[in-house]
């Protein structure tokens, strides 16, 4: 099948459709107990179009299956789980500030591929889903936050009745996915909920689904949604998207997803990479003579003046000032008077560590005298040196600058948390975490600390307090990654003044690579205020900018004919 239309049944109402699969977007979904020919299933899966992945279900005798075909195919190391529709019993519960509803715009399927971009699954086409949406074969759901209209997750269903005449109407469960930007607790469970509702309404018997064997948290998530094990081979082809899968573990084993996506591109260019000391992200690549030493996105082609320039946040905002670039005003003196004086004339003021990273010691928005002078405290546990300058409301801009060229640009927002009637701060903020470790490999969670919990008393509320339903509190007054912020790309969207900006102040530190922090009004606006750079900017997080083949091209510029070569062919295959 190419598209979603309900094949049509066999002669015989009660025999499947032989040799039955359907078109998801992603790849077939093969119903391989509906081969009775062991050859015929592995020349199906022979045939799967580059960049898709298919997957051959209900395998039936796959030894045999695999033995036709021992160097193209392997068994899937997935477990199956199977949920008895006919017994299940929808809960009567609301998900609170998010809304489960069919996929029903274009926009709806950009969104979906966002989502899926964010957790490395295969994109759909975008007009594959609006050109089908009609169609009840494949249900496709989203989750909707009623403040905003962004899509916070998403679900897909197979409809076996539909799909391949299965006279046992079967159904299963795909491609389950929640945004890592999501604020709201059990969206994942109430997308499987609703879709077993639907299905269970439409006569179905059995749901069905396959998780990765290591996804321990989706595992416990069916079970404790009542889904049981069962036995059911699955085999899939070996390609690009799959190894992993075949392959086992490789020596980039240990680094964390800055470094894993630098030398995953530079293993697909053939680039040897030499894996140096896996916990702090170091690596070698070569190819030919050039060998290039990497500490993630640093490299040996910044040079230890530019570092030191990034390394005083006073020395980085004298040099891009000088360029032209706008920085915010810092308090000249070092008493406490001087701040006082300094915040009496600003309003809000910002105190961070004049060296430091990650948004160490860096406290936001302090409005008190109290306040500044224990976030100078908090501060000087990271550098003796400290900085306090003017705040300026708005949005935290990052723009990752590759060759003086800017080539991702996203929002990174503050982690918040959304009450729900239900669920404590604590119990919010720890979700919360669970979600962006898992998303970001563990870089990412929110502190319990003391600007936690300053940041939840300046709402009026305490870790052990229940947040009313629809009251949002943000947790942090620093958008940093690792300390449980979220992005958002806008790089379409980005204003020129600002990409130009980003550009004037890689030169003027002359560093290749860098990541450039600004406060805006709004990306789409002029407005900014410089805040820092970054020499060692986090590639991973820019979804589905293309930071990491960017830096390839900087580093080995010899492979960029070729990968466009590449590239070119196989899109005229496809």
């Amino acid at each position: 099948m190419t598209d979603m239309t309900e094949p049509q049944p066999g002669t015989d109402d009660d025999r499947p459709t032989p040799n039955a699969s359907i078109d998801c977007g992603w790849g077939r979904l093969i119903f391989g107990d509906t081969f009775d020919d062991p050859k015929a299933l592995a020349k199906t899966l022979s045939a799967e179009r580059h960049s898709r992945r298919d997957i051959a279900f209900y395998v039936r005798d796959p030894q045999v299956v695999l033995a036709e075909a021992p160097q193209e195919l392997f068994l899937d190391p997935s477990i199956s789980y199977r949920l008895d529709l006919e017994q299940f019993e929808p809960p009567n519960s609301k998900l609170v500030g998010v809304s489960i509803r069919r996929l029903t715009t274009e926009r709806d399927a950009e969104a979906i591929n966002t989502i899926y971009a964010a957790h490395g699954m295969v994109e759909v086409v975008p007009h594959f889903f609006w050109n089908n949406r009609d169609a009840r074969a494949i249900t496709v759901l989203v989750a909707e936050e009623d403040e905003t209209g962004a899509i916070l997750g998403t679900v897909m269903g197979v409809d076996h009745k539909l799909a391949c005449n299965d006279p046992e109407h079967g159904t299963s469960l795909w491609c389950l996915a929640v945004s890592p930007h999501a604020r709201y607790p059990g969206i994942g469970k109430a997308l499987v909920l609703r879709l077993a509702e639907e299905f269970k309404s439409r006569g179905g018997r059995t749901m069905d689904l396959s998780v990765l064997h290591g996804n321990t948290e989706a595992m416990a998530l069916y079970d404790k949604l009542g889904f049981e094990r069962f036995q059911a081979f699955t085999i899939k082809r070996k390609n690009p998207i799959n190894e992993p899968l075949f392959v086992g573990g490789t020596e980039a084993e240990g680094l964390n997803p800055y470094a894993q996506i630098i030398v995953k591109e530079a293993r697909r260019r053939g680039i040897f990479v030499d894996v140096i000391d896996a916990e702090a992200g170091l690596f070698e690549l070569q190819m030919g003579g050039r060998r290039i030493k990497c500490r993630e996105a640093l490299s040996e082609l910044t040079n230890a003046v530019a570092m030191s320039i990034c390394d005083d946040k006073r020395v980085t905002r004298r040099i891009v000032a000088a360029a032209g670039v706008k920085t915010a005003e810092q308090c000249e003196g070092e008493s406490s008077e001087d701040r006082a004086a300094f915040l009496e004339t600003h309003g809000a003021v910002v105190v961070k560590p004049a060296r430091g990273e990650m948004g160490d010691g860096v406290s936001v928005d302090l409005r008190t005298a109290d306040e500044v002078e224990a976030g100078v405290k908090r501060a000087q546990e990271i550098s003796s040196d400290v900085i306090v300058e003017s705040y300026m409301e708005g949005e935290d801009l990052r723009l990752v600058v590759i060759d003086y060229k800017v080539v991702a640009s996203a929002i990174r927002r503050r982690p918040s948390i959304a009450g729900d009637g239900i669920h404590t701060a604590l119990q919010l903020i720890e979700a919360q975490s669970r979600r962006r470790a898992a998303q970001t490999g563990g870089e990412s969670r929110i502190p319990l600390d003391a600007e936690t919990e300053r940041c939840l008393l300046g709402a009026g509320f305490s870790y052990e307090d229940v947040l009313p339903e629809g009251t949002e509190v943000t947790v942090r007054k620093t958008a940093n990654l690792h300390t449980g912020g979220t992005i958002v790309d806008v790089t379409d969207v980005t204003h020129p003044k600002l990409i130009e900006a980003a550009v004037a102040c890689a030169r003027a530190i002359n560093i290749p690579v860098t990541g450039i922090d600004f406060i805006v009004r709004s990306p789409m606006k002029p407005d900014y205020i410089f805040i820092e750079a970054n020499e060692r900017p986090g590639l991973a997080n820019h979804e589905p900018q293309p930071t990491a083949q960017r830096f390839i091209d900087l580093l080995f510029p010899m492979t960029v004919a070729i990968e466009a070569s590449r590239v070119g062919a196989k899109d005229g295959a496809a």
